[in-house]
């Protein structure tokens, strides 16, 4: 839910399509010690997962190889793609050919652990008191760990250093100064500012940190926090300082907005950086934090990035086995090494702040995970549904023209 250096097949928080994890439930319910060994007998370790850009699989096998040839343990990975992965669970689960170490999208953890499908990470000696609570939420189920991400993103407002220069204009701190600088930055040939919000979990997750930043919550989707960040949203493409088209863009289609000189600013993630600095190298760009309705407020962003687990497969010995792999995974120097090579921000908040002094293009990231927020903490296995009302209203606001107040009372009642 995309190559390093354009596109990545998500949007990072979690690159498949949610709409899957409803049907992972009650198919997944019988797998809980479900027996058989992983993969057949003893040999390598099965580890399922679904990166597939060269820089997503240095990191991920440096990191393995790392610490697999520290315990003298040998693994096979296997790729499946994003948008396919809850179906191959369920498969792998019916059959009983669950692998050693299973990764997830952080939304789909609760929805997973649920099941039963997964081994508590405790009991193998596997915590996250050193990482931020938030991110150390992204793996948990009702108090207990199942998951740990090793390395987390956000979004953040990118912008043209030369061009806000050029209109006297300075970073945008405020929903005001946002305002302003998008009015002041818009020509006949160029927008503003950029954004997502397609029809999808993608238009979700760069509606959040305006929502959240406001007051808005999750659970009262008619509350003004609420109403508030949608208008801005229309104000914004109404006054067009953002094009209509971003109810049809996804993330990488607003950052390639950005690198064609389409945007002035545009709301986006770390994973793209790599691609600005290969694309446009003569461009001049910087990041700041998404702006705050009033100043001294907290911006408040989603946290993506992808969880790893350990299923229950009813071998002990195996389970133990891929539970000391992923340990070792998780080292700190393995967090900071799979950061640099992924543009992403390590679990471990000493680990971030060193990766901060030594990646200034990806400080502000830092700061934003730092006030970062789980999708799934309040709503857990019903995020979803909330996340699908909260895009279909938006749509409704920006395509239709429909007031935030009549939308997102309809996404209310569809949630009650």
């Amino acid at each position: 839910m995309t190559s390093t250096t354009q596109r990545r097949p998500l949007w990072r928080p979690g690159r498949r399509a949610l709409g899957l994890t409803a049907l992972a439930v009650p198919a997944l319910m019988a797998l809980g010690g479900c027996g058989g060994r992983s993969g057949g007998g003893g040999g390598a370790l099965r580890v399922v997962d679904y990166y597939n850009t060269p820089a997503d699989d240095v990191a991920i096998d440096g990191a393995l190889e790392a610490s697999a040839a520290e315990l003298g343990l040998t693994f096979a990975r296997e790729r499946v793609p994003g948008d396919q992965l809850v179906a191959k669970v369920l498969q792998m689960g019916s059959s009983r050919t669950m692998p050693d170490l299973l990764m997830l999208d952080n939304p789909d953890v609760q929805q997973v652990a649920a099941s039963g499908a997964l081994a508590p990470l405790e009991q193998y000696g596997i915590d996250v008191e050193d990482f931020t609570p938030a991110v150390a939420d992204l793996g948990m189920f009702e108090g207990t760990l199942y998951g740990v991400a090793p390395t987390v993103n956000t979004i953040a407002l990118f912008y043209d250093v030369a061009a806000l220069e050029d209109a006297g204009v300075a970073p945008p701190t405020t929903w005001d100064e946002l305002r302003e600088a998008a009015a002041a930055l818009t020509t006949p040939e160029r927008y503003g500012l950029a954004f997502s919000a397609t029809a999808s979990y993608e238009g979700t997750w760069q509606f959040l940190p305006f929502m959240w930043s406001n007051g808005g919550d999750e659970t009262e989707l008619d509350g003004e926090g609420v109403l508030g960040a949608s208008r801005l949203w229309g104000d914004l493409v109404g006054e067009g300082s953002a094009s209509r088209s971003v109810v049809n863009w996804e993330q990488g289609d607003a950052m390639d907005q950005f690198k064609a000189g389409n945007a002035a600013m545009v709301v986006n993630g770390p994973w793209n950086i790599a691609g600005l600095r290969e694309d446009v190298p003569e461009l001049e760009w910087d990041v700041v934090t998404i702006p705050v309705p009033e100043p001294g407020g907290t911006s408040v962003a989603p946290l993506g990035g992808e969880v790893w687990t350990i299923p229950v497969t009813g071998d002990e010995q195996r389970q133990a086995d891929a539970a000391a792999l992923l340990k070792g995974f998780l080292s700190p120097q393995n967090q900071l090494a799979m950061a640099q090579e992924r543009s992403t921000i390590p679990g471990d908040a000493e680990a971030a702040a060193q990766f901060a002094a030594e990646n200034p293009d990806l400080s502000t990231f830092v700061d934003q995970v730092s006030t970062a927020r789980s999708r799934t903490a309040q709503l857990g296995p019903d995020w979803p549904r909330t996340a699908k009302a909260i895009y279909t209203a938006n749509q409704r606001v920006l395509v239709d023209d429909t007031d935030p107040a009549e939308a997102f009372d309809e996404a209310a009642r569809t949630v009650d």
